[in-house]
């Protein structure tokens, strides 16, 4: 017998169950380096590597394409351009067919893929690319939102519009009004492991694809249509991606299908992965919005009536920016109730990188604009922005209706934000700001407290649905499978502890296993926060249909009713006697039961209707709370991020440990986004911040000087989710928003807090800088 069957059955509990602090099952292997990402899987013989080819216009026509220099550079094996497609020559994810693989005439933004060089070496791959010539008859370029045509501008798919009241007859009524606009910036997802495919030929038509992406399901059937064979002959497999956060949800389908089709042609395996700087120019970015709003209100500051337009740079094709515009939408309210409201999205067309997924999916940029239009409405009538934020916050009974009309039904942001204001001690400290400023000439300091109401489910109804796969091995160890993928996040071990809690047995005897589309079909991406939500569900129904047939076996062989049949810890109550989970498990299959099951969840209750506006696109609501203290410097702009409160909920969290460290990595790359990360296009469409010495990420010296950050352990999720446990990945994100308000504080301090700052994002130290100096200008200092 094996050290399987040989567990402790005198344990009180399981090891690693859920609701516990269990470490990522790969974290030691990230610090040791031992964990095995595709650029490190041994290369088979023969192996060739890819490069791809750039355009370097930015819109405009192919005239002339002459690669006959790159055909006979040393070490090329064979070049790929749209001809060379066998399929359908389109990696358009959203069924808009308007995104070419490699285009045929029209090139739509500047750093657009245009062939590919396959090559002994990626050197010399990336060498011959060099050494194509192109003519292009250039064509005018729509670069940035503000240049599109403002009467009828291009739009990469339809708009949305949710509307509750007559917005406008309220905002005209009110006693008070105000109209702005807003510009957001966008993101780069900055990855530690860039994009990569690694291509196998097999028989036949046959292609295993080793892929970093999010969405495996959606990688084969592009590879599928891209060599024109069914989907049963291309099979995708990712064990971890060295972080997504959206940007591998659908940007993964470029090198997966050419490192595909370029084994196909040649037999032999191929491998892609670009460097950072051609990684940042060809893959899309987080959506860069202006926001424009108009805002009524009375003298108490309560919010009669607003009218937002959400307008995003949304690149030459449709990608996901459709549901991503329409999440800004649905989070314009954040947590504030609209008697009265009007949203319009515009996703616009851009000569630009197609814009894609970014934690939290548009819902950030629809957050800023609430939390814009709240700092607003505290500036005119001289209040405490918390002041207003709490006046305006949902109802529980009543003022419960979101602008898409679905009712709030779990409502706890006013405990949420009382707790974090009594334990941050925000009235005092916000006094104590208010003296330091008066006696401090050069650095101010500035303090916010905002909050976070975030919907959890994917907007496109049929994509929430999962499939897991479940085998009990007859030593009593558990193989397990399912849709998600991990990237860094803890997917795996989460659902791994379901599976353990659900048979009660250790976790080291659940294996995990590679996420793949040939154990588990027809996948959703591990998006909108959704992966334990999903997969743990499915995965906890395939387990249990495996432990009722062995209650069903032992209450037959046994004689014995199923209620006196138990599972403990690595053992099982059969009547009297106690029987180790190996055993009853040896005992099943020599009764030829079945060990193995395939589970299946899809989320109840959600629906939702586009073209009316209207429905309940969301299965629940996730609350958090931050509050932010910042100091600048007002002669140069810098600023310090002295210290952060979080109050967040998880639900009754699967993993307490691996849950915290999501807020506190989501409330990081917030602040990044809203602070430092820059992203610059130069007037011919080229990037200039493709590098990170020229684009800004978050380093261990710009966290908080002091951080503490708290789960709310009172709460539960009112539905019935994986043992009450609420989503994580994204929410967190926009607790950031805190930041940018802080500062905006400590700017509007210069001029006696009279004046509205409107901070632009990100806050850059020279945003900050031109702030202070225009509020200074306008109070006549």
């Amino acid at each position: 017998m094996n050290k399987h069957a040989s567990q402790n059955v005198t344990a009180p509990k399981i090891t690693g169950g859920v609701a516990t602090d269990r470490r990522h099952d790969s974290a030691h292997k990230h610090v040791t380096g031992e964990a095995v990402y595709i650029d490190d899987m041994p290369e088979p013989a023969g192996t060739l590597h890819a490069y791809l080819g750039l355009s370097t216009v930015a819109h405009g026509t192919i005239l002339s394409m002459d690669l006959s220099e790159v055909e006979t550079a040393p070490g090329v094996v064979a070049v790929l351009a749209a001809k060379d497609v066998p399929g359908e020559n389109d990696i358009g994810s959203t069924g808009h067919h308007d995104e070419p693989i490699f285009p045929e005439i029209d090139v739509q933004f500047l750093g657009q893929p245009i062939f590919a060089v396959i090559a002994e070496t990626r050197e010399a791959a990336r060498r011959a690319c060099r050494l194509a010539k192109i003519e292009y008859e250039e064509k005018p370029a729509i670069i940035d939102v503000a240049d599109a045509e403002p009467e009828n501008p291009r739009l990469v798919t339809k708009l949305l519009k949710l509307e509750r009241g007559d917005a406008a007859r309220a905002i005209a009524a009110a006693p008070r009004r105000i109209a702005g606009r807003m510009r957001v910036g966008g993101q780069d997802h900055f990855y530690l492991e860039g994009q990569i495919a690694f291509a196998m030929p097999g028989e036949d038509t046959d292609v295993t694809v080793h892929s970093s992406t999010q969405h495996p399901s959606e990688v084969q059937h592009m590879v599928a249509q891209a060599l024109g064979v069914p989907s049963h002959a291309v099979t995708i497999e990712v064990r971890r991606m060295g972080g997504g956060f959206g940007g591998k949800e659908t940007q993964a389908n470029l090198f997966a299908v050419v490192a595909a089709i370029a084994a196909r042609k040649t037999r032999r395996p191929v491998k892609l992965r670009p460097d950072r700087d051609d990684d940042m120019i060809v893959t899309g970015k987080r959506h860069d919005f202006l926001i424009d709003y108009d805002v009524g209100f009375d003298d108490e500051g309560n919010i009669l009536g607003v009218d937002f337009t959400y307008a995003a740079r949304c690149g030459f094709s449709a990608d996901l920016s459709g549901p991503v515009t329409d999440r800004a939408l649905f989070h314009c309210d954040n947590a504030y109730f609209y008697p009265a409201v009007r949203a319009v999205s515009a996703p616009l067309y851009t000569n630009t990188v197609s814009n894609t997924a970014f934690r939290g999916f548009g819902g950030p940029q629809g957050l800023v604009g609430a939390e814009r239009v709240i700092e607003e409405v505290a500036f005119a009538l001289g209040k405490d922005p918390l002041e207003i934020r709490r006046k305006n916050f949902y109802g529980e009974a009543e003022r419960n209706v979101t602008p898409y009309h679905q009712t709030v039904e779990d409502n706890i942001v006013h405990r949420i934000v009382a707790e974090l204001e009594e334990s941050a001690d925000y009235a005092a400290r916000r006094r104590a700001i208010a003296e330091f400023n008066g006696r401090s000439a050069v650095v101010k300091r500035g303090i916010a407290l905002t909050p976070v109401k975030f919907g959890i489910s994917f907007t496109a109804t049929h994509f929430n649905q999962a499939g897991a796969l479940v085998h009990v091995y007859t030593d009593g160890s558990v193989h397990l499978n399912h849709g998600g993928t991990e990237m860094g996040q803890g997917l795996y071990v989460k659902v791994a502890q379901v599976v353990a809690e659900e048979f009660q047995i250790d976790i080291d005897q659940v294996k995990i296993t590679a996420t793949t589309t040939g154990k588990v079909p027809n996948t959703s991406a591990t998006a909108a926060s959704s992966g334990s939500d999903l997969n743990g569900m499915a995965a906890q129904n395939a387990a249990r249909q495996i432990r009722d047939r062995l209650i069903d076996f032992a209450a037959r062989h046994y004689e014995v009713p199923k209620e006196q049949i138990v599972f403990l810890p690595n053992r099982v109550r059969v009547g009297n006697q106690e029987i180790p989970f190996a055993g009853l498990v040896r005992q099943a299959y020599m009764a030829r039961v079945q060990l193995s099951a395939a589970g299946f969840y899809k989320t109840p209750k959600i629906h939702w209707d586009r073209e009316k506006g209207c429905g309940r696109p969301f299965y629940y609501f996730a609350y958090g709370a931050a509050c932010s203290e910042v100091s600048i410097d007002t002669l140069t702009g810098e600023y310090m991020v002295e210290r952060v409160d979080i109050l967040h909920e998880t639900g009754k969290s699967l993993n307490p440990a691996i849950d915290l460290g999501q807020v506190e990595g989501g409330f990081i790359q917030g602040m990044g986004w809203l602070t430092t990360e820059e992203l610059v296009w130069d007037e011919k469409g080229g990037l200039r911040t493709h590098a990170p010495s020229t684009y800004k990420i978050p380093l261990a010296s710009d966290r908080p000087r002091i951080f503490n950050v708290q789960l709310a352990d009172w709460a539960e999720n009112t539905e019935p989710t994986i043992h009450r446990s609420k989503a994580v990945g994204e929410p967190p994100f926009m607790l950031a928003i805190s930041v940018l308000h802080a500062l905006s504080d400590a700017v509007a301090s210069v001029a006696g807090h009279k004046i509205c700052p409107r901070l632009d994002t990100p806050a850059t130290p020279e945003r900050v800088l031109m702030a202070v100096e225009r509020l200074k200008a306008e109070a006549g200092k």
